[in-house]
């Protein structure tokens, strides 16, 4: 069946999580499906940064330490996250990046695992957590780091493996990992569980301790909209804080941190995750991102993310049939994340036309299109009228035009 914008908008009409399109500040003009890359500015964000600036700062100076709870900032947002991915408010915490947080949770985790000198994960992971592994291995001197397809990770699992690192949803594809059952598999093999949430926290239901996780990081910035280089956040399960030791030992994670003594002693729970002073405007900008999820169901979430993906996928099928595309992410909704990929020979030239014209979506190298949907503020005539553009990009030839050609550093 040929599907219409009438029946895109009556979509709309229906959607429980209309209204709250409203707490953000879209661009006019705009199609935004890049929130899994950066997400939009909610509309509390700006005057609750100027109060931060103009009054804690500028005015109370060095007392908003306490006055306005800057030292909280940490526990406190990783309160607000951890509903959000199935964790308690006492094993989350809001600090650093999330490269600097997957270094110190991949490093507490051999740790906790003495003997073993594995770390597994797989290839095509985000480049971050390969990298930032390959320089714990080094570091380390005596630990390999394997890499296995997700078809391998089961039998991957081996006695040696200290711990399994794999990114919920993979960034470029969009495949959902099935964390329950691989977090089964690193159990019976007595490994520890490491996730990566960049690309699932805030766009669909994670359920960390459902599933039986060990650890996690992700980042504030995509479907948490808290702003570019906003704070990543880290999740150890209450049953591992005591054993876990973060190598990076800051003073801000010291179990009495202004007592200021030379030997190190670890904080309680979480706080023994923290390194050094917590970047305060930009995790209180997060802070109030955050309250765009105040009262969200997370099923419908992930029931208007599935549905807005398979929208775009029959819509693109409908309108740019013969114009060279494939689709490069799982067409089963529940086996993808909330984002969309097409390969094309030309897909670099294609987005930046698409780009131009207002949609604004992501390349990533060789091929692949990536288009985002968050679903606090996509709709779905939003997505009818991406593919339109696109339709119209292909049929015209636009993307040819020498101005798209040329790649940009940052795109």
């Amino acid at each position: 069946m040929t599907l219409t914008r009438a029946a895109c908008e009556a979509l709309d009409r229906e959607d429980p999580l209309a209204s709250r399109r409203a707490l953000f500040d879209l661009p006019d003009g705009v199609i935004y499906l890049d929130g899994n890359s950066l997400g939009v500015l909610p509309r509390n964000v700006p005057a609750r940064l100027e109060r931060a600036v103009r009054e804690e700062w500028g005015r109370d100076l060095i007392r908003s330490w306490n006055s306005a709870g800057w030292i909280d900032l940490p526990t406190r947002v990783g309160a607000r996250i951890a509903p959000l991915i199935g964790a308690g408010a006492d094993e989350v915490i809001c600090a650093d990046s999330t490269s600097v947080n997957i270094f110190k949770l991949a490093a507490g985790a051999l740790a906790m695992r003495p003997g073993r000198k594995v770390i597994l994960s797989e290839p095509g992971n985000f480049p971050t957590d390969l990298y930032v592994l390959e320089g714990l291995a080094g570091l380390a001197g005596d630990v390999e780091l394997r890499l296995a397809t997700p078809d391998e990770l089961p039998s991957a699992l081996t006695d040696d493996v200290a711990v399994m690192l794999l990114t919920h949803v993979h960034y470029k594809s969009g495949r959902l990992h099935d964390m329950a059952a691989l977090t089964a598999k690193a159990r019976e093999a007595g490994a520890l569980a490491l996730w990566d949430l960049s690309h699932s926290a805030g766009a669909l239901p994670v359920d960390l301790n459902g599933a039986g996780a060990d650890l996690a990081v992700g980042c504030g910035y995509k479907y948490l909209n808290g702003g570019p280089g906003a704070p990543a956040f880290a999740y150890v399960a209450r049953r591992h804080q005591a054993a876990f030791r973060s190598p990076l030992s800051g003073w801000m994670g010291h179990a009495r941190p202004f007592d200021f003594i030379d030997a190190y002693e670890p904080g309680q729970g979480m706080a023994r995750a923290l390194c050094g002073t917590p970047s305060v405007l930009g995790m209180t900008a997060l802070e109030a991102a955050l309250e765009a999820f105040e009262g969200v169901d997370m099923g419908q979430v992930r029931t208007k993310s599935m549905a807005l993906g398979d929208v775009f996928l029959q819509l693109v099928d409908q309108r740019c049939a013969g114009h060279g595309f494939t689709v490069a992410c799982p067409r089963g909704a529940t086996l993808r994340g909330s984002q969309v990929g097409l390969a094309h020979p030309d897909g670099y030239a294609i987005m930046q036309a698409l780009i131009a014209r207002g949609v604004i979506g992501d390349f990533r190298a060789p091929d692949i299109l990536r288009f985002g949907f968050t679903p606090l503020y996509v709709g779905f005539a939003d997505v009818w009228d991406a593919v339109e553009h696109l339709a119209q990009v292909m049929a015209s030839g636009q993307w040819r035009e020498p101005r798209f050609q040329e790649k940009a550093a940052v795109t």
